[in-house]
């Protein structure tokens, strides 16, 4: 086991970055303890990855998460996934690895869809202005 580990995720236009070390089993996130991070829904998809592996590793360790861009929720999938990866190469046990991918594939690879460029002649990338002489 590593003593340090730092990884990136991203979802959309959100990008996180997420420092793992040696501790007593704080989060925070920007600078938040996670037990104060609000909406819920958010604070639970960030937790995943250390709920996944269970008490015995997040009692060791010391979470800090800086995640910008994006909305909440793609900011929470961003730090998961940084989560996850910072912890695969700190604990580099193959097995952590298949547990995550087993849950979520996501939690390691990422999310490849962006948004749709806007195209001429209409107001987002699908609709378009309706022609009225046929």
């Amino acid at each position: 086991m590593k003593q340090m580990a730092i990884a990136i995720g991203k979802r959309k236009t959100a990008v996180a970055t997420a420092i793992i070390k040696p501790g007593s089993g704080r989060v925070y996130v920007n600078g938040i303890p996670i037990e104060l991070y609000q909406p819920e829904v958010a604070r639970w998809k960030i937790l995943e990855p250390l709920l996944l592996l269970g008490d015995g590793v997040r009692s060791k360790i010391d979470v800090e998460v800086k995640a910008k861009g994006g909305g909440f929720m793609g900011q929470a999938i961003a730090s998961r996934t940084a989560i996850a990866r910072a912890l695969t190469s700190l604990i580099d046990d193959p097995e952590v690895k298949k547990i995550f991918t087993d849950y979520d594939r996501h939690m390691l690879t990422g999310d490849h869809r962006r948004t749709e460029p806007k195209k001429p002649r209409g107001r987002s990338a699908r609709a378009k202005r309706q022609k009225s002489y046929r």
